[in-house]
């Protein structure tokens, strides 16, 4: 009968858990399961077969060795039952859901749970500028009137005699007042508040006219153009980028005279243009046209008089030249992908510590239009490269090359036409504040505070979650082999079955469970921003996590089990060969002592699973409340179980003298060391996790 109440228990649990909730875990991702969730079923796919398989192997050598129907079954099932991480999508589960709470704390809202462990594994950055390299705070530095004015040259003489220049600066602009007040403050685009803030300052008795007609910006045209009801008659306001304003121009408006655009004047705002990009302003042209009352919409933009040009600062976030050094640092690839011109871009890039080299690679919209997929895969392996001018789908084109090289990409965007990219990217961020909601609807991830430091976090939570859900997995497999060993010595050698399936249940399904959920919340180490990115491919169980588990503590947690039963039964005077029944008090103290010391040696085993490297003497023991909490429970239900009536009847144990617990301390002690050794030992000669 005990025999059949744990199999129904092993399976009611053990292998309910792991197989029950695989389809939930499968249903996340805009394009089917995680990379994490494909491990995860992956792991948990083998881990049955290998339990099953070992199970049948063990029930046939029983059956050879001439076990009983009754004995050989419940071997075979313990077997099966030691082997199953009962845990672990609680455990993964737990660990996103913890570093999502974390990384919300830290500005990074995620919409999708699987995207933080993607972010851990992230290979590129593909990044705007506006606003997440930058603050997003714009003021007028300099304007360009055939000759350089600085912030504090423009004044009303200057207005009034470049009227057109800052007229077009004031009206040509889709800004908004709340309450249909135009003394609110208006709302809209930083750069259009930044121009009409100018203007206005200079132009303070102008009022507004009636709008009469609008060609709206868009990444294609780079241009605004709004039509307006002058005192002197209709007038088309346009600004843009210069060399999408420039061939629409015929004349330039020099002082108070119109003169035709000759090329040499040409000439002279390009390289006005590139002077002021280059110091990292961002560059707009202002230009104008009167109509007469009988224009066609298709004929606007055409024979334009270029006004003049207006150089917007935005200066970099104080946070993002760490960030950068932190993405280095990790072997995080950052690429700017902006719609700017790309000396603004260039000198950006230089002051936050994007660009190292004097010469790196920047490719234009332009340029990327010419090279083939071939030409851009190899562009792309520079070690600095940016994009200027680039349009929503050619950042998607970016995207879609780096993920053929099999990189991890991360993308950040915030308009409506960035939302292929977001898309396409292994891990869409869309902007909290300027973001539209389409591109928030397509993201994985939301930047609250527009800031790209706030993506390195991030990514270091994300990392964590691997690091985390390994600890779990290491923490679990080392109590797998003292609860295998006393099957395989039962057998092998015909001693008393020195652990039983209801005693392996309450470890794996009792005083295990919440410190391994515990390691599942452990914070990201201190070097974890200091390695590079896991490849694609890499296994959550690898060799190295196999052989510390399985050969190292799991070999010192079965010598610690075994001692501990064969010393509770040398000291009731029983002898090899000698047969004990299943409710003889020599036995059941015996299993007790067997089941207590693997409790004793996970106590100690969860603290050296919260590093694979670090030392357990530098980590605060009182830095995760879950694991803390999780042992005095654990020691609570093991005191319990050997202690009251009721652990006793439904576990088959009875209370240990305390020297069973002075003999297994040392035990404790020596797998402490040696563990400390082999940590040494891996930080002398490199992780090899």
């Amino acid at each position: 009968m005990a025999a059949g109440e744990a199999t129904a228990l092993v399976f009611a649990t053990g292998m309910q858990t792991e197989f029950g909730k695989i389809a939930r875990l499968a249903q996340t991702t805009k394009e089917g399961p995680s990379p994490l969730q494909r491990e995860i079923i992956h792991l948990s796919r083998w881990v049955a077969i290998l339990a099953t398989v070992l199970g049948g192997v063990f029930f046939v050598i029983g059956h050879t060795l001439g076990l009983s129907f009754w004995a050989n079954f419940m071997f075979a099932i313990g077997i099966i039952v030691a082997n199953v991480p009962e845990g672990l999508l609680p455990t993964v589960s737990l660990a996103l859901a913890m570093a999502t709470r974390r990384m919300a704390a830290r500005a990074a809202l995620v919409r999708h749970l699987p995207a933080v462990e993607a972010l851990g594994a992230t290979t590129v950055i593909c990044t705007d500028k506006t606003g997440t390299l930058t603050q997003n705070r714009m003021t007028v530095r300099e304007i360009y009137l055939g000759q350089r004015y600085g912030s504090a040259d423009i004044s009303r003489e200057l207005a009034n005699s470049h009227n057109r220049f800052f007229e077009a600066a004031l009206l040509c602009h889709n800004l908004k007042a709340p309450g249909d007040s135009e003394n609110s403050k208006l709302l809209g685009d930083p750069l259009e508040v930044a121009l009409v803030t100018m203007a206005t300052a200079v132009m303070p008795n102008v009022s507004a006219p009636s709008r009469v007609d609008e060609i709206p910006f868009d990444a294609e045209r780079k241009r605004l153009s709004t039509l307006h009801r002058m005192p002197h008659g209709l007038t088309l306001y346009t600004k843009g980028a210069l060399e999408v304003v420039l061939p629409l121009c015929s004349h330039v408006q020099d002082g108070t005279q119109v003169i035709p655009l000759t090329q040499a004047l040409a000439d002279s705002f390009l390289k006005a243009e590139s002077d002021m990009a280059a110091t990292g302003l961002r560059v707009l042209a202002m230009a104008y046209r009167a109509l007469p009352d009988g224009y066609r919409q298709e004929e606007l933009e055409r024979q334009l008089i270029l006004t003049g040009l207006v150089g917007v600062i935005d200066p970099p976030r104080l946070e993002v030249p760490d960030a950068i050094i932190k993405c280095r640092a990790a072997g995080i690839k950052v690429i700017m992908v902006t719609g700017d011109h790309p000396q603004t871009a260039l000198a950006i890039a230089r002051n936050i510590g994007l660009v190292l080299s004097p010469h790196p690679v920047v490719i234009t919209g332009q340029d990327l239009r010419r090279l083939s997929p071939t030409q851009l895969q190899l562009a792309l392996d520079a070690p600095e490269i940016l994009f200027a001018r680039v349009g929503a789908d050619q950042k998607m084109r970016i995207v879609e090359t780096l993920k053929r090289k099999n990189e991890i990409v991360a993308v950040t965007g915030d308009g409506v036409n960035d939302s292929p990219a977001l898309k396409a990217a292994d891990i869409g961020i869309a902007m909290g504040i300027t973001g539209t909601d389409v591109a928030k609807e397509s993201a994985d991830m939301i930047l609250l505070d527009d800031n790209f430091a706030s993506i390195v976090s991030a990514i270091e939570e994300g990392r964590a979650v691997f690091d985390n859900i390994r600890k779990f997995l290491t923490y679990i497999l080392t109590s797998n082999i003292p609860e295998i060993v006393p099957y395989l010595a039962f057998v092998l050698f015909r001693i008393p079955l020195p652990l039983t399936v209801i005693q392996i249940l309450a470890v794996d399904l009792g005083t295990d469970m919440l410190p391994a959920l515990g390691l599942g919340t452990e914070k990201p180490e201190p070097g974890v921003m200091q390695r590079p990115p896991r490849p694609r491919t890499e296994r959550l169980l690898t060799w190295p996590v196999v052989l510390r588990a399985y050969l190292f503590l799991g070999v010192m947690e079965a010598a610690a089990a075994m001692g501990a039963f064969f010393f509770v039964l040398h000291q009731g005077g029983w002898r090899y060969d000698e047969s004990l029944s299943a409710n003889a008090p020599l036995y059941l103290a015996a299993t007790t002592a067997c089941l207590s010391a693997i409790i004793v040696m996970q106590v100690i085993n969860v603290f050296l699973c919260r590093s694979a490297t670090r030392s357990v003497f530098v980590t605060s023991p009182f830095s995760n409340r879950l694991i803390i909490w999780g042992i005095i429970v654990e020691v609570a239900l093991i005191l319990a179980i050997d202690y009251t009536p009721w652990g006793n009847l439904v576990f088959d144990t009875m209370p240990l003298d305390a020297n069973v617990w002075l003999y297994v301390i040392p035990f404790g002690v020596v797998m402490l060391l040696l563990e400390e050794a082999r940590k040494l030992l891996v930080r002398r000669l490199g992780d090899f996790r």
